[in-house]
């Protein structure tokens, strides 16, 4: 289990290294381009195989209890150790990595996205993956911020030489963003470091708070907090991620949404409720405004994009219905409570399974029309989804209705947790305020729903314009042909609309993984919450079971 743990860490750095490196004769077979994105997939398959034998191997009677763990000493005179292990709330974001970069790199060997060299586009895809993975398994505070940090680079590159448009501005303005919120993060690491004299995580959960002082562990909040809003994105400090979804390649949008996001909400759930939980509940009200925030702007966002004539962006009204679902994962934080922690880990998995299904979705209808313009892909002539790729269209359909929380699917049991522990937060918090905060997400997913079932219907179904509207000249060149074809109002009849690719068969293998687990954590949350509720249950008591 230590070996297996390690190697999914490492694995990942090794493989990028290897395909910077010449290609052995024998394995160059005639395309080289070719061999070094089968490389990909091969280093991020092996990967995912060893998490999911990590998975098998996991004691689930015991999902509190640090496992696999590798305590090695690296930097005496700071003490800092090169610490690994997972519990039950590492390990799912562990595999949903593994599992998302294969995918990603599964995807990639058949559409590779226009850019310079493959090699380094599987470098950089790699070295991400590796940092992700490294930060849901250290157990170090400074390995934690080498780790976040490690993954800035790739995913810059990734947008700056893979991206669409105004690529270069998107990727400018997340490493801006993301570069300030870790040097005041790496701050309040260092409070905390000096102040308790250890950088051990375990160690300081079970200290649970109490070697430092409540103004330190405000000072550490805020700091550390900042960090971590930034990259989770929380409310005001969003705005490089509607700009970096919009021009990022396909995989760089699954892999931000589905991962990256993750690393920032993990952070106050490991970090900051254990180690300062004074601090937590002083910012925690705060905390809860700004995410109810984030769920109601992104809502009313992605609502004005979805209007006809807005030209909206399919892909940035992704990324703004983002903003809205990490607030509900942010709700769940400030209430403290195991409910509401439980309700938050949840719909960052189901966010992660869900989102970057959207993502490949809204990549690959880029892909077939060449835009993702709404009015385009609305208009009336014959551009519906539902004529012309029907597979594709309810697929798509079916991972809306997964966003807007459908009970049955993996989106409901998030949002429905984290609104119950608002409804009774922690002690020491104002029920009031966070039964205000309660209705505002209830609402948030009321608006959710609206902009969802838009854009299914415009999207999918296409414009509908009523007869009536039309001028006695536009509805002339339809009177000969009789009734007026069923679907979208001008449509050309079925029998000669220009039919689209529908799902290929290497998009069915990259995509029906995230379908599945949508429908199986919605029909089965006992899954994933029997692996992560001990465990919460032992980090908000400090370290007691």
């Amino acid at each position: 289990m230590q070996f297996l743990l390690a190697f999914v860490v490492v694995a990942p750095l090794l493989g990028a290294v290897a395909a910077l490196l010449p290609a052995p004769p024998g394995l160059k077979g005639k395309n080289p381009d070719q061999a070094v994105l089968r490389h990909g997939v091969t280093v991020t398959g092996a990967v995912l195989i060893a998490t999911i034998v990590l998975t098998v191997g996991f004691d689930h009677d015991q999902p509190a209890t640090m496992q696999a763990t590798t305590d090695i000493s690296w930097i005496p005179a700071l003490d800092v150790r090169i610490h690994l292990g997972i519990d039950g709330i590492s390990l799912p974001l562990l595999l949903l990595t593994a599992l998302l970069t294969f995918l990603c790199a599964l995807y990639s060997y058949f559409k590779l996205p226009a850019g310079p060299s493959p090699k380094a586009f599987v470098a950089l895809v790699l070295v991400l993956e590796s940092g992700t993975l490294a930060t849901f398994a250290v157990l170090d505070l400074l390995l934690f911020f080498l780790a976040f940090e490690m993954v800035l680079i790739p995913m810059y590159f990734l947008i700056a030489r893979w991206g669409g448009g105004q690529r270069q501005a998107a990727a400018w303005k997340f490493i801006l963003y993301t570069l300030l919120g870790s040097v005041v993060m790496l701050l309040g690491i260092l409070l905390i470091g000096l102040k308790s004299g250890t950088f051990d995580m375990v160690a300081l959960a079970t200290d649970n708070g109490r070697g430092l002082t409540t103004s330190v562990q405000v000072i550490a909040v805020l700091a550390i907090g900042l960090g971590l809003a930034v990259k989770t994105p929380m409310w005001p400090l969003h705005s490089w991620l509607p700009d970096a979804h919009t021009a990022a390649p396909t995989v760089g949008s699954v892999l931000l949404a589905g991962v990256l996001l993750k690393m920032g909400t993990y952070g106050f759930v490991r970090i900051l409720l254990p180690i300062a939980p004074d601090g937590m509940r002083t910012f925690a009200p705060y905390l809860a405004a700004f995410a109810v925030v984030g769920i109601v702007y992104g809502s009313l966002a992605c609502l004005a994009l979805a209007r006809t004539g807005a030209k909206g962006d399919l892909k940035r009204l992704i990324a703004y219905s983002s903003v809205g679902h990490m607030g509900f994962v942010l709700l769940g934080i400030a209430t403290m409570t195991p409910t509401g922690v439980n309700g938050a880990l949840f719909a960052n998995i189901a966010h992660g399974l869900i989102t970057g299904l959207l993502f490949f979705l809204v990549g690959a209808i880029k892909d077939r029309y060449g835009t993702a313009d709404l009015d385009t892909l609305a208009g009336a002539t014959g551009a519906a989804l539902y004529g012309r790729a029907p597979r594709l269209g309810a697929l798509l359909a079916f991972a809306a209705i997964a966003s807007l929380g459908l009970p049955g699917l993996a989106g409901f049991w998030g949002e429905m947790l984290t609104l119950f522990g608002a409804y009774s937060p922690a002690e020491g918090l104002s029920r009031p305020a966070f039964r205000t905060f309660m209705a505002i997400g209830a609402f948030g997913t009321l608006l959710t729903a609206a902009y969802m079932l838009i854009v299914v219907r415009r999207v999918c179904m296409g414009e509908h314009t009523p007869h009536s509207r039309l001028s006695p000249d536009d509805r002339a060149p339809h009177a000969a042909d009789g009734p007026e074809p069923s679907g979208a109002a001008g449509a050309r009849p079925a029998a000669t609309t220009p039919q689209l690719a529908d799902i290929q068969t290497y998009e069915a293998a990259a995509w029906t993984p995230l379908a599945a687990l949508t429908v199986l954590a919605g029909l089965w949350p006992a899954v994933l919450l029997g692996l992560t509720d001990p465990a919460v249950q032992k980090l908000l008591a400090g370290g007691k079971s």
